[in-house]
């Protein structure tokens, strides 16, 4: 079963940039977006074998989610059932017979860290809201988390030390996470690899530099991990500032 997930940076505008011929190529199970950055009814995109699921941000141009699958779910789920953090459409849970999907777009902490109070308050509810998902059942959990673990996950870590994305404080949240149970899926099969990255800036050349950051992730909770098969980062995909990201698992 492989799983996908891309921070599209804004759906229509990658649809532009090749995002069905990318869609189609990659063959998921599951697709999933963020930062869709569109409201219902802007876009007609669907794609045979295939149901989509959507959660749109109130405010319009801004943030979203959605999910492509090839498996009809159980029941799906918007949000995180916390009215603080269910305006911007960060959230999509698909429950399926033997495990939770949750696809992500984490909030990022901003320009001189304004919304790292948010951040940190969005960090402690999400992790609760996973942890609560797997005593049920495993949890498969990707999407953009905003934050780069170790030093290993961007070109440049000294510089940026204090900048959204890879303060002490985000890094010690996701730390928190994995050792609430869950596995960082890429760094599983890949322990000590440099150089893998999900997103450049836009700026300086950064992607023909691989001057980037890793922080699109799959999660999964350790009970999976020997159902875990492979891990990848697709990028030499382009259409955003981010790649797709990949998880291939075993539970049929």
């Amino acid at each position: 079963m492989k799983l996908i997930s891309w921070n599209v940076n804004g759906l229509r505008a990658c649809c532009e940039k090749g995002f069905r011929e990318a869609f189609a190529s990659l063959g998921a199970d599951f697709f999933c977006l963020q930062e869709t950055k569109m409201q219902a009814g802007q876009l007609d995109l669907s794609f045979d074998g295939y149901e989509s699921y959507w959660n749109y941000a109130e405010r319009k141009g801004y943030s979203g989610t959605a999910v492509f699958t090839r498996r009809s779910p159980l029941a799906v789920t918007y949000g995180l059932g916390i009215d603080e953090f269910d305006h911007e459409g960060r959230v999509v849970t698909l429950e399926m017979e033997d495990f939770y999907l949750v696809n992500v777009y984490t909030p990022n902490a901003q320009d001189g860290l304004k919304r790292l109070d948010y951040r940190m308050a969005w960090d402690d509810a999400f992790r609760g809201y996973l942890h609560r998902l797997d005593g049920l059942k495993p949890v498969v959990a990707c999407g953009d988390l905003n934050v780069a673990h170790r030093e290993i996950d961007l070109k440049n870590p000294k510089a940026n030390r204090r900048n959204a994305g890879f303060t002490d404080e985000e890094r010690g949240k996701f730390s928190e996470l994995l050792g609430a149970g869950f596995i960082d899926t890429f760094r599983h099969f890949y322990p000590d690899l440099e150089g893998a990255y999900s997103w450049w800036s836009y700026r300086f050349r950064a992607r023909e530099k691989n001057a980037g950051w890793r922080i699109d992730y799959f999660l999964a909770s350790q009970r999976l991990c020997d159902r875990l098969e492979g891990a990848a980062i697709h990028n030499e995909i382009t259409g955003s500032d981010h790649c797709p990201v990949e998880v291939t698992l075993c539970l049929d």
